[in-house]
């Protein structure tokens, strides 16, 4: 079982299906014409005389909206600079990552308040869990400083829509993941024409429990009322075994779109890097592919033509612009009137100074961002070199008279596998990860929190300088760590998304080496 920390769909998440785009399936003439053979049983697929299998197009998994395709590779992850806070806590050591998907911007303000609004609707008879949402404004506060308008308006106003959202906790970063993943999927079965229209309107009148969720939906727990597929989904209707129309969609179907999540702390310090924009080739000095001519000694999300430092070198009309929202000093947030050096004291927009390699925006600067990592000193000692994380927890559905149990929020109800059935496997014996390697029996030394140390299994990290922070933490190699229950004026985070298929992606934009950054001018 897969993290739940990514609430990966359990039943599928093995099977290694692959997901095709909302509208790839679309030329898909179910039961029509010459169907295709299974190369093992000689049957048809998508044949109703012989057993009526469906076999959905097996494309490279499409971009998810706000997502970037991030092609993987091995990278030298951890910090290259002098380790001037002496914390020792991400040693420099090859990995490789997935290729992945990740949000060109930060969550910003709009984004979130788009979600209080469906929460507030949707729960209206639950005050406590929107509350539970909503962001602590109150991060703003300092005894000492006049920061009273932010807590009144940075969430609220207008002018702040395209800013990121900040005073969010990590549980409730995960939390909009979930929902967004839910909106997304429940538009793509409405737009198939597996879900009514109607029933938005249902939910966003109180629905509680039983407003969508993929993961419920896919149990076959879900209450809603799913129409007869038509308008955009007609050409397209799914078949039972008996050739009857399906009213329910499988994820082998390719219809749904995988999980948003918070990314790893590789994937987040793989893709700040920005790396794929230096791949180059020595004999002409131009990017192509696959030369591995790869120079990964770098401090910040940006490399090469002049943009190496934290001023734009490059001669030319941005020459000696900042590459970031940073504070540069002690007092000096934003430099002097008439010549501002990042146009914003606090976060600026999510969309200001220019993208890193992959087209990601404020990779460094602006706020810290949440990763799904729980934090532990050493763990750049222990950690796989594929995929590295720290966090997993193996759960399964919680099941009563055969149906699977949902939540007050109609989610699935987990439970920790039981160590009885792990215990025998050779790849991992406890259903809880996250603090493995704190000790072992034999000495008994396990991590003391608040007696050795302030780390806990709900410590998590987050990565990437702030406006708050000098330029040490710009770096993608820095990491540190927050209570998972606790929020600050300078963290926000952006959502990632698993890719599955082709490493390399389908060949379409975003993917392959399509990868030249747009330099835009900052605001």
């Amino acid at each position: 079982m897969l993290s739940n920390s990514f609430k990966n769909i359990f039943w599928v998440a093995a099977s290694g299906a692959f997901i095709c785009s909302m509208t790839a399936c679309k030329n898909n003439k179910l039961f029509k014409g010459k169907s295709e053979q299974s190369e093992t049983t000689g049957w048809n697929y998508n044949d109703k005389d012989q057993g009526g299998y469906y076999k959905a197009k097996a494309n490279s998994a499409p971009s998810a909206p706000g997502l970037v395709f991030v092609q993987g590779g091995t990278f030298t992850m951890g910090s290259t600079q002098q380790d001037v806070m002496g914390d020792w806590n991400n040693r420099p050591r090859r990995v490789t990552v997935s290729s992945f998907f990740i949000d060109k911007y930060e969550v910003s303000n709009l984004a979130y308040r788009e979600y209080i609004h469906w929460m507030e609707n949707a729960f209206s008879g639950s005050p406590n869990i929107i509350n539970a949402a909503k962001p602590d404004t109150l991060v703003w506060r300092s005894e000492l400083a006049y920061n009273e308008p932010y807590v009144e308006y940075y969430f609220r106003h207008p002018s702040y829509n395209n800013y990121p959202v900040v005073g969010v906790t990590w549980k409730q970063a995960h939390d909009y993941c979930i929902w967004r993943t839910d909106r997304v999927n429940q538009k793509a079965l409405i737009d198939k024409g597996y879900q009514s229209k109607e029933v938005i309107k249902t939910e966003m009148n109180g629905a509680g429990k039983e407003t969508f969720n993929t993961q419920a939906y896919l149990a076959g727990a879900y209450a809603g009322t799913p129409s007869t597929p038509g308008g955009k989904g007609k050409s397209t209707q799914l078949l039972d075994a008996q050739g009857n129309p399906r009213s329910n969609v499988q994820f082998e179907d390719g219809i749904l779109t995988a999980d948003y999540r918070l990314p790893t702390e590789a994937e987040w310090e793989y893709a700040a890097l920005g790396l794929v924009e230096n791949n180059i080739k020595p004999s002409d000095n131009k990017k192509i592919r696959g030369d591995e001519t790869l120079s990964d000694k770098q401090l910040y999300p940006w490399q090469n033509d002049g943009f190496d430092g934290l001023r734009v070198t490059k001669k030319g009309k941005r020459q000696g612009e900042f590459m970031a929202n940073f504070k540069r000093g002690n007092g000096d947030y934003m430099g002097t009137a008439g010549g501002l050096n990042d146009n914003a004291a606090t976060p600026g927009p999510i969309d200001a100074f220019a993208p890193n390699g992959y087209g990601l925006y404020n990779m460094a600067g602006n706020v810290s961002e949440w990763v799904a990592d729980v934090y532990r000193q050493n763990t750049s000692m222990d950690e796989n070199d594929l995929n590295p994380y720290r966090g997993n927890e193996f759960k399964q559905p919680v099941m009563q008279n055969g149906q699977p149990v949902r939540d007050s929020m109609g989610r699935l109800e987990y439970t920790f596998e039981p160590d009885s059935i792990s215990n025998s496997r050779r790849n991992y014996t406890s259903s809880y990860a996250a603090n493995y390697l704190d000790g072992d029996s034999a000495s008994g030394i396990y991590y003391g929190y608040g007696v050795s140390t302030l780390v806990n299994d709900h410590s998590r990290v987050y990565k990437g300088g702030s406006w708050n922070d000098m330029p040490y933490w710009l770096s993608p190699g820095t990491r540190r760590f927050l209570d998972e229950n606790q929020s600050s004026a300078m963290i926000g985070f952006r959502c990632a998304m698993t890719h599955y298929g082709e490493a390399k992606g389908d060949g379409g934009a975003g993917s392959g080496n399509q990868f030249t950054p747009t330099r835009r001018k900052r605001r």
